[in-house]
C-alpha cells in the first residue's frame, strides 16, 4: 500500500503543478475570473491531497492496516471527485459538475479523520 500511494501521490502532485501552469498561463485570458477561480481551487486542492497521499505512504510503513488503506483511497476518490470536477466546470462552464464536487470533500475530511485514527489506534513502540 504505501508503494501505491507513493506512486498516486506523486503523480498527483505532478497533475496538480501540472495543471496550475495551465490555469495560470493557458487560461488566465480564456476564461472568466470566477471560473480561473474554480480552477485554481482544484489544483490547490489536488495539491494539498497529493501530499497527503505521500503522507499516507509514510504512515504505511509504520501503522499498515485497513484505517490507512481506507484513508489514502478517501484521498484519491476525494481528489477525482472534488478537483476534477472543479476543472469541468471550470472548463465547460457546465454548472452540474459543481453538483459532484461536495462529494469529493467528505471524502478528503473522511481520509483525514481515517489517517487520524491510524495514527492514534496504532501500537505504541
Amino acid at each position: 500500500m504505501d508503494r501505491l500511494f507513493a506512486v498516486l501521490g506523486a503523480a498527483s502532485g505532478f497533475i496538480a503543478v501540472a495543471a496550475g501552469a495551465f490555469g495560470a498561463h493557458a487560461l488566465k485570458a480564456r476564461l472568466a475570473p470566477d471560473l480561473l477561480a474554480v480552477f485554481e481551487t482544484g489544483a490547490r486542492y489536488q495539491m494539498y491531497h497529493a501530499l497527503a497521499l505521500l503522507a499516507a505512504a509514510w504512515a504505511a510503513t509504520r501503522w499498515p492496516g485497513r484505517l490507512l488503506a481506507a484513508s489514502g483511497g478517501c484521498f484519491v476518490a476525494g481528489t477525482v471527485l472534488f478537483s476534477f470536477s472543479l476543472y469541468a466546470l471550470a472548463l465547460t462552464g457546465v454548472r452540474g459538475f459543481g453538483a459532484i464536487t461536495p462529494f469529493g470533500g467528505v471524502l478528503f475530511l473522511a481520509g483525514w479523520l481515517l489517517l487520524l485514527l491510524a495514527a492514534w489506534r496504532s501500537p505504541r513502540p
